[in-house]
């Protein structure tokens, strides 16, 4: 295929419309803007949310909260779930991803207390509450805090 060779699907692309070109082109005297008002004149530009004076959208609705621009969000996984790797193995994020148990973790994952184990682990995660690490610990396994 060359260049040269290359062509419109006929219909796709038409000529601009040439306004201003008299009463029988269709579009003469006021070329289709109207009469007067805003629209009317040139230089006018829509401006995005402007709704032709109307107090807009964007400030008729009502603003409630506040969004911590610094909030760390981290992806749940309970001790319960740890109890499908085998004991004494280590459980990193990519494990639990390669796992299914975590699909996507934004800055990493906590380790909740819901849940029993009973065998031994090495998680590494991000952070971890108080009673998931307490359960781990029970069972005779490590907590380690990473930072990647």
């Amino acid at each position: 295929m060359r260049l040269e060779s290359l062509v419109n699907t006929p219909g796709a692309r038409r000529d601009a419309m040439r306004v201003g070109r008299g009463k029988a082109s269709g579009k003469g005297k006021t070329c289709g803007r109207g009469h007067k008002g805003q629209m009317a004149r040139k230089g006018h530009k829509r401006k995005p949310g402007f709704e032709g004076g109307q107090m807009r959208l964007i400030r008729r609705i009502p603003k409630r909260g506040f969004k911590n621009p610094r909030a760390v969000s981290y992806a749940p996984v309970n001790v319960g779930d740890l109890a499908r790797f085998d004991a004494g193995s280590e459980v990193t994020v990519k494990a639990l991803k390669d796992g299914g148990l975590v699909t996507k973790a934004p800055q990493g994952v906590k380790i909740l207390g819901s849940g029993a184990l009973d065998r031994r682990l090495v998680v590494k995660a991000q952070a971890f509450s108080a009673a998931a690490r307490l359960k781990i610990e029970a069972a005779g396994g490590v907590c380690e805090v990473t930072a990647d």
